[in-house]
Formats: C-alpha cells, sequence, structure tokens
C-alpha cells in the first residue's frame, strides 16, 4: 500500500499533512535520487496551475531537486499535459505538475511524468516513497555538484504550437464562434491563444486567476455559468476545461453539456471512418456509461474497460495498441498526439468534427442516448467503510436487484476521502433506489 501517492500523484489540502513543503521538499529529493541515472547532467521540468499553494510547493520542489544535483527548468503556469509534452521535447528525466486538478483552491497536488511523457507507475511510485522515509544524507552530493533552476522562456508558445498542429494544416476554424472557459486555471493565456490563432471567434471565461478563484463556480465541473454565455453570445460551441487543463466538457448551441462519453464516442467514430483507429475499440473506466458500450458495439467497436484514474487508461492502451480512451468526466487521450488527458488538443479534435460535418455541435456530439445514471459520493472522516459487512451486504444486494439490466460500481476517491456510489441500468427508479439504500448504509456506518 502506498502512503503518499493516490489515483492520480499526491494529493491533498495545502500546508496540511501531507501537502506541506516538508513533503514536497523530500520528494523532491527522493524522485530526483530515483531517477538520477548515469554521469551526465540531469534535468527536471516543473509546471503549475494558479493556486496560491503553488509557489510554496514549487520552491520546495525546486529545494530538493537541487540538493540532489538536478538542474531545475521552471515552466510558469502551464497545463498538465503541456508539462508532459515538454518533459520529452526537452529531454529531460522527469516533470513535475503541481496541480490538484479539478478540486477547490485549498488543495493542491503533485504529479510526475518519466522521460517518456507518461505517469510514473505504481511500483515507481512505490520506490519514490520508500526512498522519502529513508535518511537521504548519505546520498546527497558534494557543494559543487548542486543543481541549478532557472524559468524557461517560450514555453506557452510551444505548446499552442504543439496543439494546432494536431489539426490538418489546411484546418481552420473561422465561422466558429467559442466561449472558451479556462476555469481561471492553467490554461488561462496558451487555450484561448490557441484557438484564436486557428481562425475562431473567441469569448473567454475563467481567466482572471487570483490564487483562490480555480474552479470556483467555473470549468468542467461547474458548466451553467457557461451554458447562459453561450446562450447569451450565440456561440457555436462553448468548451470548458478543468484547472490543469487535462480534462474537457462541452456545452452545445443549446447550452446542453456533452461529457467524456460523448466526446470519445465522437472522435471514435470519426477516426474509425478516416481509419485512424489503431485498434478496434476506445478504453475507458468501469465509470463510462452503458450507452457508449452499446453505441460502440453497433460501430463494430469494443469497450475495454479499466479502474478509474486516466492514468490506468493511458496504461491499457500502451500494452494493447489502442490510440482513443479516456473517462467520462472528460480526460481523453489520443496517443497519436499526447501522453496523457488533453482538454484543448480534444476539444480541438471536435471542433474539426464539427468543421468536417458542418452540423450544430448538438448533432454531432448527441452520439448515444445514456443509460440512467445516477452517482452518489459519501464522506467519510476514516477507516474502510467498504470492508464493513453491512456494506458489502448492501451491495451485494444491489447487484442482485439490478441483474443484467444493470451495472454497479463502488469504490473508494483516490483523491479525496469519500466513498462512490455508482450504478446504472435500464430502469432509472431501481437505479435510483439501488443507490440511495446503498449510499445510506455508507453513510451511516462512516459516521
Amino acid at each position: 500500500m502506498r502512503k503518499f501517492f493516490g489515483t492520480d500523484g499526491i494529493r491533498g489540502q495545502a500546508n496540511s499533512y501531507p501537502m506541506t513543503a516538508e513533503m514536497a521538499l523530500k520528494v523532491g529529493m527522493a524522485a530526483g535520487l530515483a531517477f538520477k541515472n548515469g554521469g551526465h547532467r540531469h534535468r527536471v521540468v516543473i509546471g503549475k496551475d494558479t493556486r496560491l499553494s503553488g509557489y510554496m510547493l514549487e520552491n520546495a520542489l525546486v529545494a530538493g531537486f537541487t540538493s540532489v544535483g538536478m538542474d531545475v527548468f521552471l515552466l510558469g503556469p502551464l497545463p498538465t499535459p503541456a508539462v508532459a509534452m515538454l518533459t520529452r521535447s526537452l529531454r529531460t528525466d522527469l516533470g513535475v505538475m503541481i496541480s490538484a486538478s479539478h478540486n477547490p483552491f485549498q488543495d493542491n497536488g503533485i504529479k510526475f511524468f518519466g522521460p517518456d511523457g507518461f505517469k510514473l507507475s505504481d511500483q515507481i511510485e512505490q520506490t519514490i516513497e520508500e526512498l522519502m522515509e529513508s535518511d537521504l544524507t548519505s546520498r546527497l552530493p558534494s557543494a559543487s555538484e548542486l543543481g541549478r533552476a532557472k524559468r524557461i522562456d517560450g514555453a506557452q508558445q510551444r505548446y499552442i504550437e504543439f496543439a494546432k498542429r494536431t489539426l490538418p494544416r489546411e484546418m481552420s476554424l473561422e465561422g466558429l464562434r467559442v466561449v472558451i472557459d479556462c476555469a481561471n486555471g492553467a490554461a488561462y493565456k496558451v487555450a484561448p491563444e490557441a484557438l484564436w490563432e486557428l481562425g475562431a471567434d473567441v469569448i473567454t471565461m475563467g481567466v482572471t486567476p487570483d490564487g483562490f478563484n480555480i474552479n470556483k463556480e467555473c470549468g468542467s465541473t461547474s458548466t451553467d455559468a457557461l451554458s447562459r454565455k453561450v446562450h447569451e453570445v450565440r456561440a457555436d460551441i462553448g468548451i470548458a476545461l478543468d484547472g490543469d487543463a487535462d480534462r474537457v466538457i462541452i456545452v452545445d448551441e443549446n447550452g446542453s453539456v456533452v461529457d467524456g462519453d460523448q466526446l470519445m464516442a465522437v472522435v471514435a467514430q470519426s477516426w474509425q471512418q478516416s481509419n485512424r483507429l489503431s485498434a478496434p475499440g476506445i478504453v475507458a473506466t468501469v465509470m463510462s456509461n452503458l450507452g457508449l458500450e452499446r453505441y460502440l458495439q453497433s460501430l463494430g467497436l469494443g469497450l475495454a474497460r479499466t479502474k478509474v484514474g486516466d492514468r490506468y487508461v493511458v496504461e491499457h492502451m500502451r500494452a494493447n495498441g489502442y490510440n482513443v480512451g479516456g473517462e467520462q468526466s472528460g480526460h481523453i487521450v489520443l496517443s497519436d498526439f499526447a501522453t496523457t488527458g488533453d482538454g484543448l488538443i480534444a476539444g480541438l479534435q471536435v471542433l474539426a468534427c464539427v468543421k468536417d460535418q458542418d452540423k450544430p455541435v448538438s448533432e454531432v456530439c448527441r452520439r448515444f442516448e445514456p443509460v440512467p445514471q445516477i452517482l452518489k459520493n459519501v464522506r467519510y472522516k476514516g477507516g474502510k467503510p467498504l470492508e464493513q459487512d453491512l456494506v458489502k451486504s448492501a451491495i451485494e444486494d444491489g447487484e442482485a436487484r439490478l441483474g443484467n439490466s444493470g451495472r454497479l460500481v463502488i469504490r473508494a476517491s483516490g483523491t479525496e476521502p469519500l466513498i462512490r456510489v455508482m450504478a446504472e441500468g435500464d430502469d432509472a427508479e431501481l437505479v435510483k433506489q439501488v443507490v440511495n439504500d446503498i449510499a445510506g448504509v455508507v453513510a451511516t456506518t462512516a459516521a
């Protein structure tokens, strides 16, 4: 069992254990030592989103990395997928993103990318944890071998050009009015600029970060304001990113929300028609709607499911030759272009489909009718509620009631102290009852 790492790096409330400056210092030292291999100058890139605590964690990480002899390139506010891309592009040994993604500003996190731009495996994260809890003083280099740190100019422009190149050279977004909501997060500069350079008429939201307003009533987890703005300016589409821009949610011209399952269906069908799918299907998690699975089957495509976390989606894609995958929450992984979820690039692929088909977004992006699905989150203070006999019995009962006409997924969140209770099936009322019954038992045992 890992002590610090969850499903997406290390995450917690800033300035509280484990998300403290001391921990960031130690993880910088440990990760630096884990990735030092050979006699060359070792280098790490560090990006961040717009949270106030990013300054504290950034400086602590710099101290940790330089103390073990690694040179640090500071990128400033930049999307998570941009950090992954620059880790490879700059030929560094390690990439770090300081972000808690869609969480409120009080939280923060640290994610790592290997030199190939992919997130670290569970085994490497376990190695880093073991180093963090060991005595590292004997492994520190001499004073003359300490690392240096400097800020990199032009990182934003490099990512903008990279994103633009994922579309055909002749593709223009001219004639499309796009509202982009950057969640007051890491993409507040790069996403509007990329869309404008591609020819779109761009209206911006969530581009005034102040350290406290990241994801606050904006972005992919709060799309009401975006829907209203799309109506107000008569836009063709609204694009909502989250705080670190590795996920995207679309709003059509009517203000209706289009989730990650629908977006994966759009890309899968488009790429199937253009012979761009590298495997006869896509990869998603256990949370993706049964309607997506049935729609893909109608196209002759399969849906491979993994546990929750875009890292596990990517691992399955790499191991089995898929080039499209993602999560219902809006992590869309297109491995022809990126090594992790990229909200901007996924949004550009959807815009390309809209331009190619010359139809309203509501028609292009409504590929299937979702099966009724309900998700409830139950907060708990400690312990392991899912191991309680009453909870196990309630889950077994729920599975029996749903039978073959639905699915039940119960799991502990990897980023927050929550038990997530999800059920779906053709009978909406039965799904609701099953979720409420299980959530009630979990809440009672977790109190």
